[in-house]
């Protein structure tokens, strides 16, 4: 799986390999609750790269057993309804704040719907997407199958994981600076709001084959420090219906990104694409692309 976390750096990661177990399980905690993933990471260490980090991850939440999935699902609250003091659930499922209190009650419907069927919370990774998609998610998987939500669970829990491990990684070197660091959801200045950061989305397109091209590795990149460089932001995998809908928001006033695409045909073996982006928008940026041609556009 590709490329590095947002802003990681060496002396991040080096906590992370050299971090005494106690404290790295406490700072895992907030990632994911079940404690066989946590010590599966724990005594992987050490990595090579933030990108090692994140497969073992993968590696971690692919090996947990029923019990581990209760475990990390206990964590996480209904869509719409994060506990007090739970940052990392409420920046996540901000597409909620502001929905119409119709929508918002038919979400709590849905949710409701959702536990009665499969015992226990609705799961998604729910960064980046509206009130809106999360509706249209809950819809869908409440008509999947016990076997077919299992395994859903499972890929959202992994999605999750990955989005809080870069988190973590990106944040202070020391987790007692974390603590003592105000979560930027909560700021009153709204210059330093969520709100005022830009969203992008994209969606992979196989023109040649007529349909969705899914698991194509996604970078998303923002402007570095020194000119012409690029920051690593995000990564992710596009999904069955060739979507990456659950990249994090840009940090706050960036004009710019970039998309690379780790596509596989036998004259591009990459694309990348850089277009401007205005704080407070978001940006669904599709790639439609064939073996020996590709276009991409803003699209809505």
């Amino acid at each position: 799986m590709p490329a590095d976390p947002p802003s990681a750096s060496p002396a991040r990661l080096s906590w992370f390999n050299s971090a005494p177990p106690g404290e790295l399980i406490a700072a895992l905690r907030p990632v994911c609750a079940a404690p066989d993933w946590a010590g599966a990471l724990v005594s992987g260490r050490p990595y090579p790269s933030p990108a090692a980090l994140l497969a073992a991850s993968d590696a971690a939440t692919a090996a947990l057993d029923a019990t581990g999935i209760d475990q990390a699902l206990a964590a996480h609250p209904p869509i719409g309804r994060p506990a007090p003091g739970d940052a990392a659930s409420a920046r996540e499922q901000r597409g909620m704040a502001g929905a119409p209190p119709a929508l918002a009650a038919e979400v709590r419907e849905l949710n409701d719907a959702y536990r009665r069927r499969f015992g226990q919370v609705f799961l998604i990774c729910a960064t980046g997407l509206t009130a809106g998609q999360l509706r249209d998610a809950l819809r869908t998987r409440l008509g999947n199958s016990p076997d077919t939500e299992r395994a859903t669970v499972r890929t959202e829990l992994a999605a999750i994981h990955r989005l809080r491990l870069t988190r973590l990684l990106a944040g202070p070197t020391d987790p007692a600076d974390s603590a003592a660091s105000p979560d930027p959801a909560a700021s009153a200045d709204p210059t330093h709001s969520p709100a005022a950061a830009a969203t992008v989305s994209t969606h992979i397109l196989d023109t040649a084959a007529g349909r969705p091209a899914p698991g194509i590795a996604v970078d998303l990149s923002v402007p570095g420090p020194g000119p012409g460089t690029w920051t690593a932001h995000a990564t992710a995998v596009t999904d069955a219906d060739g979507r990456c809908t659950g990249l994090p928001p840009l940090p706050a006033h960036t004009t710019a990104a970039r998309l690379r695409f780790a596509v596989t045909g036998p004259f591009f073996p990459e694309i990348s694409t850089t277009f401007a982006v205005t704080p407070g928008e978001h940006h669904h940026v599709p790639l439609l692309l064939s073996p020996f041609g590709y276009s991409v556009y803003r699209g809505s």
